[in-house]
């Protein structure tokens, strides 16, 4: 016997929970369909465990800034197996979370690997589920370039499994996840060495930030090796080697990590029974709100190919379920001005355009740019301080803010309240007439000349 629903979630991650409570609330029925832990990949193996390994190595640095201060050495050495178990017992306690919310709004889970049958109907373990309305909502998992060796590679998720610490990494790759992860080695004690196949990492990010990350990871001792084209992984005892196209090598590894990219998991949902035909990398296409081109059927996060956020996924499913259950026919997600954040040591917080973004788009007179760059005070006593840079990008007569780019110490924490106000149009001198908070970095950006 078939089952009906108001709404079918195919996807327990972020996006996915998020759309399935709010359509709840709105007195939907609902079911959410999903083979793995609940939370997707942000729960189980992206932000959560990445930020708290972030923690680990930020701890690490503020104790290097602690014996400037006067206090006697307060570290030894990381304890990685016992991390490992803290932070998979968070997230385990996390999934329980997820568990317990959907069934407190009268959420049905159901475990297994979801598949289309036509339009309406998803198959489950033999079982038959429809719906009014399905969201595809099945997030994407890491590339594996195809080159000869390359299963002696570790993907991120495969990262967050280790059991010990590695002694000398090569992460392939240079955009968040690649730096991310390099960063985190890094600090944790491991040697490091980045492999980029263009001349930048994070290219698409400002200048400064790019600039200014690429002098921290320098300095921090990470090996930067732009334009490498890697060609393969050879495999010797329990070393690695990573070669290039032109001949050359780096060995005496024993682990590689390919941060090359994510790929949508659509490859196998029988999308061709939806009648939904995928995109380039194989992404579902959409409206701005989340439509596909069959009626009923929608899409949110990674696989739509817009902003791979948590946040904007969430965002999309709920104002989704807004729209379709809570009497509100033109809610729908605008995907300007997404704040985001690099989590690198130092941290990088970017929201809106880049400065060339802004003259590529308004013209190079109608832009202004403000800079600014000091060492925090939590440097005071140190003898090679973290420096802090920020950029404003304003338009017009009016100097409207239309980016705002932060590398260093807090970055992450700063940038939430300023873009709320570059969201409501704020101009510079909105930000000029504003009252310092002192002494903190933030003030910068409100007395920047």
């Amino acid at each position: 016997m078939t089952k009906h629903y108001d709404l079918l979630i195919l996807g327990g991650g972020s996006g996915g929970i998020a759309t399935a409570n709010r359509a709840a609330a709105h007195g939907a029925r609902c079911a959410l369909i999903e083979k793995g832990p609940l939370g997707g990949a942000c729960v189980n193996v992206g932000c959560v465990p990445k930020k708290l390994f972030w923690n680990a190595a930020h701890m690490q640095q503020c104790a290097q800034t602690a014996r400037d201060y006067g206090f006697a050495p307060l570290l030894g050495d990381f304890d990685w197996p016992a991390h490992k178990h803290a932070r998979d017992t968070y997230i385990a306690r996390l999934n329980g979370r997820y568990e317990a919310g959907l069934a407190d709004n009268g959420v049905t889970v159901i475990a297994g690997h979801g598949r289309f049958v036509d339009p309406r109907t998803i198959e489950v373990n033999g079982g038959r589920y429809q719906a009014d309305h399905i969201v595809v909502a099945t997030g994407s998992r890491p590339l594996i370039p195809e080159v000869p060796g390359a299963a002696w590679g570790l993907t991120s998720d495969d990262f967050f499994a280790l059991a010990t610490r590695p002694r000398k990494v090569a992460v392939v790759g240079a955009g968040y996840i690649a730096v991310e992860l390099a960063s985190v080695l890094r600090g944790l004690g491991s040697e490091v060495s980045l492999i980029m196949r263009g001349a930048h990492l994070l290219a698409a990010f400002d200048p400064m930030l790019r600039e200014g990350l690429t002098d921290a990871m320098t300095t921090a001792g990470i090996n930067l090796l732009p334009q490498r084209h890697v060609a393969g992984i050879d495999k010797a005892g329990d070393t690695l080697s990573l070669r290039y196209k032109d001949g050359e090598a780096l060995c005496g590894l024993d682990t590689v990590l390919w941060a090359v990219g994510r790929t949508p998991n659509t490859d196998a949902l029988g999308l061709d029974k939806a009648g939904i035909t995928p995109g380039g990398g194989g992404i579902i296409e959409t409206d701005s709100f989340q439509n596909t081109a069959v009626p009923g059927l929608y899409a949110i996060g990674d696989l739509t190919g817009r902003a791979a956020l948590t946040p904007v996924a969430i965002a999309a499913g709920r104002r989704l379920a807004d729209r379709l259950f809570g009497g509100q026919p033109d809610r729908r997600l605008d995907y300007d001005l997404i704040p985001t954040v690099v989590f690198s040591h130092p941290p990088i917080a970017s929201v809106g355009l880049t400065e060339p973004e802004a003259r590529d788009r308004h013209g190079r007179d109608a832009v202004k740019v403000y800079r600014t760059r000091f060492a925090p005070m939590s440097q005071a006593f140190s003898k090679e301080p973290h420096r802090t840079a920020m950029k404003l990008v304003t338009v017009g007569r009016e100097e409207r803010v239309v980016g705002l780019h932060i590398i260093g110490e807090a970055a992450d924490e700063m940038l939430q309240g300023f873009a709320v106000a570059i969201k409501m149009g704020a101009t510079k001198k909105d930000l000029d007439d504003t009252l310092a908070i002192h002494p903190t970095s933030a003030e910068e950006l409100v007395t920047m000349r």
